[in-house]
């Protein structure tokens, strides 16, 4: 049964120039050499200063860890080639989003013209993780059950305190800068795929989007793809972040799905509950406090997040992925990368010297 459940993983990484730190429009060479040997898996991204990866599908997390490390290292070469560096950040510390340039295309173009600042100014670097799934009404099912989790697995990826040089006082400011759009954050819930399906289609005949695509929720069953899809993340700064991220994702979908199967379910919450913890999440990270509906009483989100190890522990050997999720325990130990970017600032106070650690952390273990 396990092979039904297939990944794929999207990084999104930030270019910098070695000399300045700043972000540098790359006018797409990197994508351009970077594809001559893995296609359509490394890809432009609307602001020149991102380059996008993601994987094949894969059937398991080890085959996934696999690709995402030889495509960070590779996209890693070939930017070292033309005199420049990829970070893995939510956010660049200092660089402005003024002096960065738009990759030319009737589809960003298009973006931009519409959503104007808002598109401009959305210089963020996600992660997004894909979880194989065929039956529809399923895959709603477990949408709408998956939500109250999302900010639980988004604290562990908190890595964007820094904005336009500032400290924002957030663990992750990336879904703040992102939350300009429209049809972002956590999702309301929905009956079936039909009654999805008839939202989709009273937006494209209102004009609203021309394609389900234009909707961005934290998660999403993909309009194109049999995969639910999991956008809430920050790119993680370290490789075995994101595998870890990516096994607790696949080990949900998982669980609930085997749920749902035995005619059990989990509590359905609403969204303005489940915000109250995005919130918590992103201005906190790992160090504050969330709120356990069941009990209606705050724990600390570290607490949470063992309860949230403990309740998909029954699939995870099943799914092969035991080694990937208990690298959640060193995220719990040692923090985030927000937390660590917060450090070496902390300690030296330079945010070159924060852009410096990004880029070394990015390619270590790869």
């Amino acid at each position: 049964m396990m092979e039904k459940f297939t990944l794929g993983v999207e990084e999104e990484y930030m270019v910098i120039d070695p000399v300045t730190r700043e972000l540098k429009s790359h006018d797409q060479k990197i994508v351009e050499l970077a594809s001559k040997a893995y296609g359509d898996q490394v890809k432009a991204e609307m602001h020149q200063a991102v380059v996008e990866v993601g994987t094949n599908i894969c059937k398991n997390v080890d085959e996934a860890a696999a690709e995402i490390r030889n495509l960070r290292r590779h996209v890693a070469e070939v930017a070292a080639r033309l005199d420049l560096q990829i970070g893995a950040s939510g956010t660049h510390p200092f660089s402005d989003w003024n002096t960065q340039l738009i990759t030319p295309n009737p589809r960003y173009d298009a973006i931009v013209n519409e959503m104007q600042e808002a598109a401009r100014s959305n210089l963020i670097f996600g992660l997004h993780v894909h979880v194989g799934i065929k039956d529809k009404d399923m895959a709603i099912h477990i949408m709408n059950t998956v939500r109250y989790f999302l900010p639980h697995v988004y604290a562990l990826s908190a890595n964007s305190p820094f904005w336009e040089g500032r400290n924002t006082g957030f663990k992750s400011f990336r879904t703040k800068v992102f939350d300009k759009f429209p049809r972002t954050g956590i999702p309301d819930q929905f009956e079936s795929w039909d009654a999805f399906k008839n939202y989709v289609n009273l937006l494209i005949r209102t004009n609203c989007i021309d394609n389900a695509k234009k909707i961005w929720w934290d998660v999403r069953v993909h309009p194109f793809f049999d995969t639910i899809e999991f956008r809430i993340c920050d790119v993680p700064m370290l490789v075995e972040e994101t595998i870890a991220i990516t096994a607790i994702f696949q080990a949900l979908v998982v669980k609930l799905y085997r749920l749902r199967t035995q005619n059990m379910s989990f509590i359905l919450y609403s969204r303005a509950l489940i915000n109250e913890n995005k919130w918590r999440a992103s201005r906190y990270g790992l160090d504050g406090k969330m709120i356990d509906f069941g009990v209606q009483q705050e724990k600390d989100t570290r607490a949470l997040i063992v309860e949230l190890l403990d309740f998909v522990d029954d699939v995870v050997d099943d799914l092969g992925s035991r080694k990937a999720i208990e690298y959640v325990h060193t995220i719990l130990k040692e923090g985030t990368g927000a937390d660590r970017q917060l450090k070496i600032f902390s300690e030296t106070g330079s945010l070159v010297n924060v852009v410096d650690y990004i880029t070394h952390q990015t390619l270590e273990g790869v």
